[in-house]
């Protein structure tokens, strides 16, 4: 999430402030660019390790920054999400054994972190979204105590003038508002860096841009978001709008979004994608400026450009540019953001082999992208691949293709050519190369390995036990370190805790709902409860509010008035439902709502979050779980 020095209060002085000194940065960048001293015809790679932390039963777990202090380490850093932890890898000369060395250290860090976890009762998983994550979880109480994050999300709440609104529809639907930045925190990845001369940067990025949807489409890992099974790689549009900062009014015109694709290819130079992300973008976060970047130069030094750095990660392209400076020496990197954490740290690095051997590969196949490639086919591609994997269809190079057979007949071996052009051992490019093919050719990503896996164990035990079966399978099969593609589904058995699956009534709760409004003839409530065989029908207004409850015993008292007084007239379901009617949260403990039904002599529990009405339990549900737990209890005897 990039720096951490920041005001708590960024003042309209200091943004005014920061603002001129960003200027002057770009102003400066200008100037090193045309005098030479931006380093150039050296190529380094790197990367950035993103995981979860998850406690014994697989939820997400917020212990961050204990993991830190126990860690010691100079290389791991905090995230957005206190069950969020980052490592970064050094940089490296790219070529020979630069792959096997970067998969080395990715695991020594990966093992670092999880001895360090542990110290801490946590867990490690590598995956892009953790699959028992639940909106309990996206409280700013588990956002990282950083000045940052807070001011982050203060400003762009202001900037969007109210809460966040989040759509995606996939096998499932998911649509929720939430009133913070945490929704952010879902995402981990594993971003990878290609260090590029300031003449050359302009045809690599937008190489970068085209090569974007194939690797996603064969490294999503990312299918499951709040225990719905959306995009192969939900990130894509998780990202983009949880932190979507736009009003209505710059909705309505069209504005993008700050986690954006592009508008278009690069022309020259890199100076254009930071010129336009600073006349699209306000500024949201302003830190201290101590030297002007023109008096650096003056000086013979090479300036740090801190304020276009700090703006540079409050904007998210999916291929971001980058400025840095090491020992001295400025240069310029391309950041590649697409691609997930896990599912394990040598399909991470086949992802990154894949990627690099494209960046060469495509050059020396096509020539300059932007002349055989529309740029809406390259942005089309991305989504498309994002939604559907390695099943999108593809318009690439004037033909429509599937990502897979595109991949396999095509990109692989046009990736080990760029490969070898690039003087990477041999060896290696078989091997990493070798994983992309096979996870391709036996149609198994992240992704599909999750979707095939809840299939297989279709309506077994509860939603909970699914998912959490499935993190602690991809956990156990990380730890063995067999790529994806050997992976066995998941079994329902993997759930462990299966006693953690009923702790608190969200985890179990009917959220497939059938309800009515106050208005409706009440005919219609009775019809609905006998056709579904359900003794409790919430009523809610046309906001999702719940305003009531319409019960059997209510019913029977209106047909036997009815009866006793011959009166025909039509009834509201607003005249005989009951208005008083408890309720409960997703998070309130089972026991705690078991207690409260025996005290209160209250059959069911409609669950709202917000005033909304998001489930219910009955007693129905109590005694399913009850004989559940009773037959795992046998069969553990």
């Amino acid at each position: 999430m990039g720096e951490h020095a920041v005001a708590a209060e960024s003042k309209e002085q200091e943004l005014r402030a920061f603002t001129r000194a960003l200027l002057e940065d770009v102003h400066a960048l200008e100037r090193m660019l045309a005098g030479g001293l931006i380093e150039s015809g050296v190529r380094r790679v790197g990367a950035e390790q993103e995981m979860f932390l998850v406690d014994r039963a697989y939820r997400p777990a917020p212990v961050a920054v204990e993991v830190l202090e126990a860690l010691d380490h100079p290389q791991f850093t905090t995230e957005l999400g206190r069950f969020n932890l980052e490592a970064n890898l050094l940089p490296r000369l790219y070529g020979g054994d630069c792959l096997r060395t970067m998969e080395a250290e990715a695991t020594a860090l990966v093992q670092t972190a999880r001895e360090a976890a542990d110290s801490c009762g946590a867990l490690v998983a590598l995956v892009g979204i953790l699959p028992t994550l639940h909106l309990g979880h996206l409280t700013l109480d588990f956002m990282t105590p950083k000045p940052r994050y807070f001011a982050l999300n203060r400003t762009l709440l202001e900037l969007r003038g109210g809460a966040f609104h989040t759509v995606i529809k996939g096998l499932d639907e998911l649509n929720v508002t939430h009133d913070n930045l945490m929704l952010e925190s879902c995402n981990t990845s594993f971003q990878v860096h290609f260090q590029v001369g300031p003449n050359e940067f302009a045809k690599l990025y937008n190489v970068a841009q085209a090569v974007t949807a194939p690797v996603v489409a064969a490294a999503a890992n990312s299918g499951v978001l709040l225990q719905q099974r959306l995009w192969h790689e939900t990130r894509i549009a998780l990202f983009q709008q949880s932190v979507d900062a736009r009003s209505i009014a710059h909705q309505a015109r069209g504005q993008p979004t700050r986690v954006h694709f592009g508008e278009g290819w690069v022309r020259d130079s890199v100076i254009e994608l930071f010129q336009e992300d600073i006349a699209r973008f306000r500024v949201l976060l302003a830190s201290n400026v101590e030297d002007s970047p023109s008096a650096v130069l003056d000086r013979g030094e090479i300036p740090s450009l801190g304020a276009l750095c700090l703006h540079n990660g409050t904007v998210y392209r999916w291929n971001r540019p980058c400025y840095g400076v090491n020992d001295g020496v400025a240069h310029l990197r391309i950041e590649n953001r697409v691609m997930p954490s896990g599912p394990t740290v040598t399909d991470e690095v086949a992802n990154a082999a894949f990627y690099f051997g494209l960046m060469s590969g495509m050059l020396e196949e096509y020539g300059p992208v932007d002349k055989v490639m529309a740029f809406d086919d390259a942005k089309n591609n991305f989504l498309a691949a994002a939604r559907r994997g390695l099943e999108a269809q593809f318009h690439w190079m004037g033909e429509t293709v599937t990502a897979g057979s595109l991949v396999l007949d095509r990109l692989v071996p046009l990736a080990r050519q760029g490969l070898r052009h690039s003087r990477i051992d041999e060896a290696d490019i078989d091997h990493y190369i070798g994983v992309i093919e096979e996870r391709v050719r036996r149609q198994q990503t992240g992704a599909q390995w999750m979707f095939k896996s809840l299939v297989a164990m279709g309506r077994e035990g509860s939603r909970e036990e699914r998912h959490r079966a499935l993190t602690a399978a991809l956990i156990t099969r990380q730890s063995e370190g067999k790529p994806v593609h050997e992976w066995s589904l998941a079994g329902l058995a993997e759930s462990g805790l299966w006693q953690e699956s009923y702790r608190t009534i969200g985890q179990f709760m009917t959220t497939d709902l059938y309800t009515v409004h106050p208005g409706d003839v009440v005919e219609l409530a009775a019809n609905v409860m006998e056709w579904r065989r359900i003794r409790y029908l919430p009523v809610e207004d046309e906001r999702g509010l719940l305003v009531g409850l319409v019960t059997e015993g209510r019913l029977l008292r209106l047909l036997n008035r009815i009866v006793h007084q011959g009166k025909r007239e039509p009834v509201s379901v607003g005249e005989i439902m009951n208005r008083e009617t408890l309720t409960a949260t997703p998070e309130t403990p089972t026991l705690e709502a078991i207690q409260l039904m025996r005290e209160r002599r209250i059959g069911c529990l409609p669950v709202v979050r917000d005033c909304q009405l998001v489930g219910i339990v009955t007693e129905r549900d109590f005694m399913r779980v009850a004989g559940t737990l009773m037959e795992k209890e046998l069969a553990g005897a």
